[in-house]
């Protein structure tokens, strides 16, 4: 436990991000209110043990220092001088904001109420501030529901007839907090007037509150880890609620959603920091100051200069105005949108405030896909029936929803979802995450519900006051219009409209800074990247990304085209060697014109082609409803559910499909390689240059490779050879591929199969468990989503290394979908030749590959 003077050149792992960036603005001679901060090691030995030996005697001790600091005694006030107050908040070494709990106020009981209205000369003030501390430590420490202590202001606002809390008198302040007290006494949480009491209660709820549900599912969402506990610290207030000189805002140094520069943020007048974060009221821009408080602003845009400055980074500042005079309560590394991120660390290595290779260090390599999200389509578009503030940018539909209860219920059935509150709490963090677009009546540009959107990549419009909303009946109103659960809606977070139904939306726009950026990334970069792509047009959108070459193109995504489907049936149901060499010639002919558009896409670069790998029957409608159309007299239907009966496996994952299908159907490798090669050599008759690859896959044992490569080779002796390889996604071919090795030329490892039959876990099922593993520490994260590597590592390396060992020539890609994983892609980077990942996550798997490149070399001292 340290005061701020005392920790001075402590790490953010021992004080968490609020310390940490406390005691660094309290070095630079920046107005900090005095504060002490207990470390993240006595929080995880509270959860460990349920208790830290001596924590409450130096408690005692550091705020006995503290009181000597401001000159006021702990919850006690004597004659003019108030007492001391403190707010005692959360403050994890990674920023999780709104995930955790704060109090303010702390310290205060019935006499200090009066001590307080004494010594400002302001019972309004006072009892303004006892009624928030009863709130939030009755929600805080002893378990209430906010809905609850809101539900009582918002009746006695409406029995007063006023809108806002600042127009209830210092009567009515002092009977809601003898209601607020009867509540607590009522339901057997009495609320402690001993100031010692409140400080443990609130200590011990914030070492706890790094438990609680959604600061797991915000660690889940961003991967953080379990075990780093958050730090306490205990400050002394200051306050903003002392009338209109007075007020607290947050403060941005750049634009956090576009990346400009320059001052962003808001203020509320005569009101405490947690309205302007939760989206109670709407505040002011902050540029509004200048016209009532020019100088106040002016001290804000030099604290904004110097903070950057000291920081190198764009922050974002929590500050409060007691009677005009600023002090500052927070600093961190702003959340930003992917499209700031790349504007202000291309703009700051362009200013000399940081050097190239930190431009490309700093962008979070996952988040580019953000930059590729579409607006709205203006003219196409109708009127939108309502505007807000564009908190969060990219377009969205979904069906309305009012709940997080609500928001799984669609995502289980596929469907997107829009997320509408009157306003965000830390509580709706699943409903966020699930949801594509976040729309509230409430809340300005730094509430909650925008910074979250921002870090989630999610469409937001916040502040929409036309808007009414009633969750808990699921629906809201728009000047009369009723929108009901499930109704269709499109926001667009770029200009804060919001529109009935489903919108057409438009494509991005090119990003000129993104480009810079990644010409600057590029000399780092040693892994391949290419693109796993399917059609002509996923090509085309690959190669514009900088994808060179196609690592996976799966063949049985051509089949399921309406005019092929019935030939692939045919071809399931042939009876003799006639009708299925007809079903083939006739798929053939489809297949040669895919492959061409392909090629043609990507010529110059290779495309590696997988042949066919699911089974059968998932080309055949489903056994219930061709029983139903079988016993309606259909005999096309009858043959099939007969064939489907006859295919049906228990477990077709690990069934007949993949390298056993294709050699005991040897038609159908055949047709699909005579198909590619046919496909590049009229290209090449046309002048392209295509450069096929062909690969094999669920392979298990060398004698399968060795028996495919003979069918292949009857063809290649027809066109000429070309590149042929095999997937590795059984850990039987790992573990052999030494034997593997000799007889291909490159390996491919498929890791969304590797993965499943490594952990022995289905990604169609484990979604039902896999959560509440990692909520548990089973698990550190969801394996289906970030390449394992301790175990799927290994066998990758394992592979690697004999592999080359056996055929020092062998090529090695991956084409799972950790391919466009920035840690996946970081783990393989220099172990690899190549990742292969979908269109949109090309951006992200050349600047991972970078990024782990400049890491590289860095730890090597080059």
């Amino acid at each position: 436990m340290y005061l701020l003077s005392e920790a001075r050149g402590l790490s953010r792992d021992l004080l968490g991000g609020k310390g940490f960036g406390l005691v660094e603005m309290a070095q630079a001679g920046l107005p900090v209110p005095p504060a002490l901060v207990i470390t993240t090691e006595a929080c995880r030995r509270f959860l460990k043990q349920g208790a830290v030996p001596g924590l409450w005697e130096e408690v005692r001790a550091k705020l006995a220092a503290l009181e000597g600091l401001v000159g006021k005694r702990f919850g006690t006030g004597e004659g003019s001088t108030p007492p001391l107050l403190v707010s005692v908040r959360s403050g994890a070494p990674v920023s999780m904001p709104g995930m955790m709990d704060t109090i303010l106020n702390l310290g205060l009981s019935l006499e200090g109420v009066e001590s307080l209205a004494r010594a400002t000369g302001n019972p309004r003030f006072a009892w303004d501030a006892f009624r928030r501390l009863l709130s939030m430590y009755g929600e805080v420490v002893l378990g209430e529901r906010a809905e609850v202590f809101e539900g009582m202001l918002s009746a006695l606002k409406e029995k007063r007839g006023v809108q806002s809390d600042t127009e209830l008198s210092p009567e009515d302040l002092e009977a809601l907090s003898f209601q607020y007290l009867r509540h607590l006494q009522e339901r057997g949480t009495p609320f402690p007037m001993d100031p010692w009491l409140q400080l443990q209660g609130a200590i011990e709820a914030v070492f706890r509150s790094w438990l609680n549900p959604r600061a797991k599912t915000y660690r889940r969402i961003y991967g953080i880890p379990e075990d780093l506990g958050t730090a306490v610290v205990v400050q002394a207030m200051v306050y903003g609620n002392l009338g209109e000189d007075s007020g607290t805002g947050v403060g941005f140094t750049r634009n956090p959603a576009t990346g400009e520069k320059g001052l962003y943020g808001e203020y509320l007048r005569n009101a405490q920091g947690e309205d302007v974060v939760a989206g109670i009221r709407t505040p002011e821009p902050l540029s509004r100051l200048k016209e009532y408080a020019p100088e106040l602003y002016r001290e804000i845009e030099r604290v904004a200069h110097l903070l950057e400055r000291h920081f190198r980074d764009m922050q974002d500042f929590e500050f409060t105005v007691e009677r005009g005079r600023l002090y500052l309560l927070q600093t961190r590394s702003g959340k930003r949108t992917a499209q700031a991120a790349v504007r202000i660390a291309v703009e700051m290595a362009e200013e000399g405030l940081i050097s190239k290779e930190e431009a490309v260090l700093r962008v979070e390599a996952n988040a580019l896909p953000g930059l590729l999200k579409p607006t709205v389509d203006r003219e196409k578009a109708p009127k939108p029936i309502l505007r807000g503030l564009p908190a969060s940018p990219g377009a969205a539909f979904g069906h309305a929803v009012f709940s997080n209860e609500a928001a799984e219920r669609y995502a289980a059935q596929g469907l997107p979802t829009i997320l509408v509150r009157p306003e965000t709490t830390p509580e709706d963090i699943t409903g966020m995450y699930l949801s594509k677009g976040i729309l509230t009546a409430r809340g300005g540009l730094t509430s909650h519900a925008a910074v979250v959107a921002r870090g989630l990549g999610v469409p937001a419009v916040v502040g929409a006051e036309a808007l009414r909303v009633v969750p808990e009946e699921g629906r809201a109103w728009v000047d009369g219009l009723e929108i009901r659960e499930g109704e269709l809606l499109t926001l667009d977070g770029s200009t804060g409209e919001v529109y009935l139904g489903a919108v057409p939306l438009a494509e991005a726009a090119e990003e000129e800074l993104l480009h810079k950026l990644l010409s600057w990334a590029e000399p780092h970069r040693s892994l391949g990247v290419r693109a796993n792509a399917d059609t002509p047009l996923d090509a085309e959108r690959a190669r514009a990304f900088g994808a060179e070459g196609i690592g996976l193109c799966r063949t049985e995504h051509m089949f399921f085209q309406e005019e092929r489907l019935p030939w692939v049936r045919r071809l399931i149901l042939a009876r003799t060697p006639e009708e299925e060499a007809e079903a083939l010639e006739r798929l053939f002919v489809f297949q040669k014109e895919d492959f061409k558009g392909i090629l043609r896409a990507m010529d110059g670069l290779p495309v590696t082609v997988r042949l066919l790998d699911p089974p059968l029957h998932e080309f055949l409608p489903s056994l219930e409803e061709l029983k139903a159309q079988a016993e309606a007299g259909d005999e096309e239907a009858k043959a099939l559910w007969e064939r489907a009966k006859a295919l049906a496996e228990q477990n077709p994952m690990l069934g007949f499909r993949g390298i056993r299908l294709l050699l005991l159907r040897p038609g159908i490798f055949r047709m699909q390689l005579r198909a590619l090669l046919e496909a590049a050599k009229e290209l090449r008759e046309e002048g392209f240059d295509p450069r096929p690859e062909v690969m094999v896959p669920l392979v298990a044992d060398p004698k399968e490779v060795e028996r495919a490569k003979a069918l292949a080779e009857e063809l290649f002796r027809e066109y000429g050879p070309i590149p042929f390889g095999t997937m590795v996604e059984t850990p039987r071919a790992a573990l052999l591929a030494s034997e593997i090795a000799p007889l291909v030329d490159f390996f491919s490892f498929g890791t969304n199969d590797l993965t499943q039959m490594a952990f022995g876990l289905s990604r169609d099922d484990a979604g039902k468990f896999l959560p509440q593993y990692v909520e548990e520490g089973l698990f550190p994260f969801d394996p289906t989503e970030r390449l394992d590597e301790k175990g799927v590592g290994r066998l990758l390396r394992l592979a690697v290394q004999e592999g080359k060992r056996a055929n020092p020539r062998l090529k090695v890609g991956l084409c799972g979908e950790h391919g466009g994983e920035a840690r996946s892609v970081a783990f393989v980077a220099d172990l690899l030749d190549y990742t292969s990942a979908s269109p949109f996550r090309v951006l992200t798997a050349r600047l991972a590959a970078a990024q782990a490149g400049l890491r590289a070399s860095r730890y090597a001292g080059t």
